[in-house]
């Protein structure tokens, strides 16, 4: 069963999120004009502008947008597309020729403000499926799940993240042709080339996006009469689905004492 769902998790990363990041990321000069540029079309522009205001009404939702739209050498492009449906996905890295990151852009979906993400790979954005939450909320926790992507990116070695994104698709394309022996000396040289399997990379980065995600559920819903049933349900999905990660989320967000099992 374990080995099945592993396949199945590096055919997903190799569909969905692999092959657009390592087709995406480019060398550019730096931007003097940069900042947030908003790409929503009309339809959709009224209800965008709640999930951002949601957003904003968090202290670390206000830093963090404050830090790209204030940026003049970082431009940050947000687009709002029918085609992401539920969903959401962060692309089109660009690099300046000093290897610093100057360029990305997050995809929302028009129907982010419904939808679960499974609770394996996303145990904060799913812990809020069980209850009668905002929508909007629920929107503002999966944008900066995605901005939690362009930090990570920012504060990364840019030729340990490409060489990342250019391998894992070699790495997932032998995997699926050799019986999905690991073990496969190809396998093995370029899992230390790039510091882990592809698995292990993705499972990194989508959970340091939901320990952002998590501040700023902290933050938002600390006053709300289902704050204890959120982040009782959030541990125990960390304790099912990401136990060696535990630490991670545990000891940078703080908790209220009374939501303790």
């Amino acid at each position: 069963m374990k080995s099945r769902r592993n396949f199945l998790l590096l055919l997903f990363v190799f569909l969905s999120v692999f092959s657009v990041r390592s087709a995406a990321s480019d060398v550019v000069k730096t931007p003097t004009d940069g900042g947030i540029r908003e790409i929503v079309p009309p339809k959709h522009l009224e209800k965008y502008n709640r999930w951002k205001n949601e957003l904003l009404l968090t202290e670390i939702g206000r830093k963090q947008w404050e830090s790209y739209a204030e940026n003049k050498q970082f431009i940050l492009t947000i687009i709002v597309s029918n085609s992401r449906k539920q969903g959401a996905g962060t692309d089109k890295f660009l690099w300046n020729e000093e290897g610093k990151l100057v360029g990305a852009t997050i995809t929302l979906g028009s129907k982010i403000d419904t939808g679960f993400p499974e609770p394996a790979y996303y145990p904060v954005m799913n812990s809020l499926s069980s209850y009668t939450v905002n929508g909007n909320i629920l929107a503002a926790t999966k944008l900066i799940h995605e901005i939690g992507h362009v930090n990570q990116t920012a504060e990364a070695d840019k030729e340990t993240v490409r060489t990342q994104d250019k391998l894992m698709p070699v790495y997932i394309d032998i995997f699926l042709k050799n019986g999905h022996n690991t073990q496969d000396k190809k396998l093995v040289e370029l899992e230390e080339k790039m510091g882990g399997t592809p698995m292990q990379i993705w499972e990194n980065r989508e959970y340091w996006s939901e320990v952002n995600a998590m501040l700023f559920l902290n933050q938002r819903i600390n006053n709300e009469g289902f704050y204890c049933s959120v982040f009782n349900k959030i541990k125990n999905n960390v304790e099912t689905y990401a136990k060696d990660y535990e630490q991670r989320f545990f000891e940078i967000v703080q908790t209220k004492a009374a939501c303790g099992k």
